[in-house]
């Protein structure tokens, strides 16, 4: 089945930003970067037509039906007034915050994928989403992906008292986070990123322009062969940066209070 089906069409200014990580490694350190996150929130508001916030949002993040974590209403309340000023806003699941249900979308108007989702951004056609599964070797991340985001198996956990599930959740995103971060410094020095492979042959095959990911926490942008781009765009735990694609120019920015 091909990849690029259904695009949703854009055009105008869209900033994209992943990996805030709220919630880690404390409830000080986290505060500061909501802080600081609104504050860019605040800046990009002044021509903002569509904010893509691609994973990772949260350190962890899990809905019971009545029940939400507890923390980020000065996010939240500047995301419902970005809504609240017509600019669209994407939410797509990350590693890290899979288990979104639908409060995102009912109480602050977002539109929330769980996977890759193609896009025609000012004629272009883009590939978004978190950026997390798609290396094909990486078997034992793929199936623990699978593992968490199976029905039963969230329907099992909701059934835990929210003290015990968060406790439990906030051990495995640390592990998870060690991981990626043992795995950021092989790239760095390797020059390389398991995902390139899937990149080259996905732009071969369904004839894109450019993919727009997060999930490596590594700001970086890439020009392949055709002219077909890659943007990783970082994160916020230590590099504060983000993509801000216009209808004349797309560039990786860094974000300076």
């Amino acid at each position: 089945m091909p990849l690029f089906q259904n695009p949703i069409p854009i055009e105008g200014t869209a900033y994209f930003a992943s990996d805030f990580h709220f919630g880690t490694p404390t409830i000080e350190c986290s505060q500061e970067r909501e802080l600081l996150v609104i504050k860019w929130l605040d800046e990009i508001m002044k021509d903002a037509d569509y904010l893509f916030l691609l994973g990772d949002i949260f350190d962890f993040w899990f809905e019971y039906k009545d029940v939400v974590p507890r923390g980020y209403f000065r996010f939240f309340a500047k995301l419902a007034e970005l809504h609240d000023k017509g600019i669209k806003i994407y939410y797509f699941t990350g590693n890290h915050d899979m288990w979104v249900n639908n409060y995102f979308s009912q109480e602050m108007g977002m539109t929330v994928f769980t996977k890759q989702q193609p896009f025609l951004i000012n004629g272009k056609k883009c590939m978004v989403g978190h950026g997390d599964g798609l290396d094909p070797k990486d078997k034992g991340y793929l199936f623990i992906k699978k593992l968490f985001a199976f029905r039963p198996n969230r329907m099992l956990y909701a059934s835990l008292h929210p003290r015990i599930a968060f406790g439990i959740a906030r051990f495995f995103s640390k592990s998870s986070r060690n991981a990626n971060g043992k795995r950021e410094n092989q790239y760095k020095s390797a020059k390389i990123e398991s995902i390139i492979p899937y990149i080259l042959q996905t732009a071969q095959t369904e004839n894109i322009d450019c993919f727009i990911y997060g999930h490596r926490h590594m700001p970086s942008e890439s020009t392949y062969d055709n002219n077909v781009k890659y943007f990783n765009i970082g994160d916020w735990l230590s590099h504060y940066s983000y993509l801000r694609w216009s209808p004349t120019s797309v560039s990786l920015q860094f974000f300076k209070s």
